[in-house]
């Protein structure tokens, strides 16, 4: 049974090792301006609203809105709702907009029934803005100049309704850099993101709600954040509907271009996770469970049968596979070479670990994020995106 689950290792891989490679050569970088089909494609600059969510973010929100400030796109709003912060959030952006008249404050309403948070404040943030293109960023990123600008092109280029971005995930303490890049791994080893253009398919469809961008049109005919205000992995749920819908979309990798310090500690990490880890699979047991199975059998399993001597010589092959798939995602997103590599089957337990946590926590149907609990006994029934919501 052993060998015929090392095997499966090697198979699994294999392709895990291959979509790297592809997304290695060829993902598309928000960093990279794509050459435009002729020569006026990028002679419109349509306004574009920056929207930030925020909640208890005044050691994160002034850099946050340092770096949109500096962007090379000038045609463009800013506006942070503040999300009812107990801190100094909203004093920190007031004098921002006391010096720069395209920063714009509000502050939110009370969070209704069968809502989360996040996507009431997304939601009230699109009913103020006045943008041709909504991008939605987080608190804590922080943005090089060209992001926005080269978001615009690529939207231009393959006229795009929906662009997202992973932001280059910036890792500090060890919980961080053993936890984060694995779950980047999900999207790099899993998922070649051209085919997030290229193919109808919802199921490969793939989104980030830390850097997401929208044609108001589109925004608006996908029902906005109402049409998933019940759900915890609300980008997801957008990309899915967005190619439901026909729409053209892609999923880009931020590095370069997007930065976010996501977690900075053992207790964020694990809550962080905990919230969005079962989501990601549509709150499939099955599916959940045959992910996490097969995280263990491919990325820790050789790491116990290397000592069978029987089984020594395939599970160094194994072993050097997870060597090169995470030495090779390390490299391009730029992961933490060291953790990355020398502790990878213990990053991968721990996510296990907060897995079987989000598991858990959905089912007995409450989580804990941001000094809010979020009813989670509606989230594996689905929600019509002409549902509309209780009064």
């Amino acid at each position: 049974m052993i060998t015929v689950l090392i095997y499966m290792a090697l198979a699994v891989l294999t392709v895990f090792l291959t979509i790297t490679i592809y997304n290695f050569i060829t993902a598309p970088m928000l960093r990279d301006v794509p050459p435009p089909a002729n020569e006026q494609q990028y002679a419109s600059n349509p306004f574009v609203s920056v929207l930030v969510p925020a909640r208890n973010e005044a050691s994160n929100i002034g850099n946050c809105l340092a770096g949109l400030l500096a962007q090379s796109y000038k045609n463009m709003e800013i506006i942070v709702l503040d999300d009812h912060s107990e801190d100094k959030t909203s004093e920190i952006v007031q004098e921002f907009a006391k010096h720069y008249p395209q920063i714009r404050l509000v502050q939110g309403r009370p969070l209704p029934p069968e809502w989360t948070g996040k996507n009431w404040a997304c939601q009230q943030l699109s009913a103020t803005a006045r943008g041709i293109i909504y991008i939605f960023t987080d608190a804590d990123n922080t943005h090089a100049p060209n992001a926005v600008e080269n978001t615009v092109r690529w939207m231009q280029r393959y006229d795009l309704s929906m662009l997202s971005a992973f932001p280059q995930q910036q890792t500090e303490s060890l919980p961080e850099q053993l936890a984060v890049p694995i779950v980047d791994m999900f999207v790099y080893a899993g998922l070649p993101l051209w085919l997030t253009y290229t193919s109808a398919y919802p199921s490969l469809a793939a989104a980030n709600g830390q850097w997401i961008a929208f044609t108001r049109q589109a925004y608006i005919e996908l029902g906005g954040h109402l049409s998933v205000r019940k759900h915890v992995v609300e980008d997801v749920e957008l990309s899915r509907a967005t190619k439901q819908r026909g729409l053209r979309m892609i999923t880009t990798a931020g590095t370069d271009a997007v930065f976010c310090r996501m977690y900075k500690n053992f207790d964020e990490v694990w809550n962080g996770f905990t919230k969005n880890l079962f989501g990601l699979v549509g709150y499939s047991s099955i599916g959940f469970f045959a992910l996490l199975a097969m995280l263990l059998v491919a990325c820790v399993l050789p790491y116990i049968t290397v000592w069978f001597s029987e089984l020594r010589w395939i599970s160094l092959g194994a072993i050097a596979l997870n060597l090169l798939l995470r030495l090779a995602i390390s490299i391009k997103y730029k992961h933490p070479l060291a953790a990355s590599i020398l502790l990878h089957p213990i990053g991968v337990l721990f996510v296990v670990a907060i897995g079987i946590n989000s598991f858990i926590r959905v089912k007995q149907g409450r989580i804990q994020w941001k000094s809010r609990t979020i009813d989670t006994t509606t989230l594996m029934k689905g929600i019509s995106l002409e549902e509309e919501p209780k009064p």
